[in-house]
C-alpha cells in the first residue's frame, strides 16, 4: 500500500520541523558561504541531500536496523561522526586564533573551497551521523505499509525529506550571500570561526554521549 495523503502531510511537518531545527548543516552553511561564496555552499546542499539518499537506501535494505541494533556498530559509527564534527570545530577554532587581519585575507578568490570539498563536507557531515538513520527508521514504519511498495513509499519519504532540506538551506545561502560584504569583514570572520567552532564541537561531544535504542 503506498503512502496516503495525509501520511505525507505528517512526515513533512515532522522532517520539516527537524530540517529547521539548529544542527550542524546550518552551522556549515553559516561557516562556507561568508569565505567560499554561495556555490560552494549549494555544494555543502547537495551532500545533505547525497547523504540523505544514502541513509534512506540503507535503511529500506535493512543496513541501518543493523547499525542500530549492534551496539558495537552504531559506537564505531557514532564516534567516527563526532571526531569528523569535533575535528571541524577545532579547525574553526585554530583560524579564528590565528586571526584573520584584513578583510582581503579573506575574500572568495583566496579562500574559497572547491565544490567538491564544500560537497564532501556537506556529505560527510550527515552520514556519519547515526541519527539520521534513526530518524528514518522510526519514520519509515509509522509513515508506510509494509508491502511490495513500501520501498517505493519510502523513497518517496526520502524525497520529501531531502527537498526540505534543499530548500531550506538553500534559502539559508542565498541569505547569508546577500550578507556577504559584512560577513567577510575580519573581525566577523573571527568570531563567526570562534562561534562556529565551539558549536560543531558542542555538536560532536552531544554525538558521541547519544546511546544506542534499547
Amino acid at each position: 500500500m503506498p503512502v496516503v495523503w495525509s501520511d505525507i502531510l505528517s512526515f513533512t511537518l515532522v522532517a520539516s520541523l527537524l530540517v529547521m531545527s539548529p544542527g550542524p548543516n546550518g552551522v556549515l552553511i553559516a561557516k562556507t558561504v561568508p569565505t567560499s561564496g554561495k556555490g560552494a555552499g549549494f555544494a555543502n546542499v547537495l551532500g545533505f541531500v547525497a547523504a540523505f539518499y544514502l541513509h534512506g537506501a540503507l535503511a529500506i535494505f535493512g543496513l541501518s536496523l543493523i547499525l542500530v541494533q549492534s551496539a558495537v556498530a552504531f559506537t564505531i559509527v557514532k564516534y567516527l561522526g563526532a571526531a569528523y564534527l569535533c575535528w571541524i570545530g577545532v579547525s574553526a577554532l585554530m583560524a579564528a586564533y590565528r586571526g584573520i587581519e584584513t578583510a582581503k585575507e579573506v575574500t572568495p578568490a583566496r579562500r574559497r573551497r572547491s565544490l567538491a570539498k564544500a560537497f564532501v563536507e556537506g556529505l560527510l557531515t550527515n552520514a556519519l551521523n547515526p541519527k539520521v538513520s534513526m530518524f528514518y527508521l522510526a519514520a519509515f514504519p509509522q509513515f508506510i505499509s509494509v508491502g511490495e511498495t513500501s520501498a517505493l513509499s519510502s523513497l518517496v519519504l526520502v524525497f520529501i525529506h531531502s527537498m526540505i532540506n534543499a530548500i531550506w538551506f538553500g534559502a539559508m545561502v542565498m541569505l547569508l550571500d546577500r550578507l556577504s560584504a559584512m560577513a567577510r569583514h575580519g573581525s566577523f570572520q573571527r568570531w563567526l570561526k570562534a562561534l562556529t567552532g565551539t558549536v560543531f564541537i558542542g555538536f560532536g561531544v552531544k554525538l558521541a554521549t547519544v546511546k544506542a535504542p534499547a
